[in-house]
């Protein structure tokens, strides 16, 4: 059974930083595509960002040049760094894997973790 546990999120000032980590199990880490998504109130799920498993990424154009995504494969653990924080970041960010399977996507979400952008 793939399990994906987040973590990380919190309260923090406008302008701020926070990393957040998510851990895979029950499966070889290497092969998933990871992605962070993010919820905020009353808003649909939206991708912030992705990374292959051959390390290319994605962003989303509100996150560009504040946002790193990044994979450690021995650790089984994905990373968001969120700099320059602002308000509208504020949400429910999840952590996402996926891979194709005999053409089926395979796919798995974490309970999520919960940012604040407040001052």
């Amino acid at each position: 059974q793939v399990q994906l546990v987040e973590s990380g999120g919190g309260l923090v000032q406008p302008g701020g930083s926070l990393r957040l980590s998510c851990v895979l199990s029950g499966s070889i880490f290497s092969i998933y595509t990871m992605g962070w998504y993010r919820q905020a109130p009353g808003k649909q799920r939206e991708l912030v960002a992705t990374i292959t498993s051959g390390g290319s990424t994605n962003y989303a154009d509100s996150v560009k040049d504040r946002f790193t995504i990044s994979r450690d494969n021995a650790k089984n653990t994905v990373y968001l760094q969120m700099n320059s924080l602002k308000p509208e970041d504020t949400g429910v960010f999840y952590c996402n894997s996926r891979r194709y399977s005999d053409l089926k996507l395979i796919n798995y979400w974490g309970q999520g973790t919960r940012v604040t952008v407040s001052s």
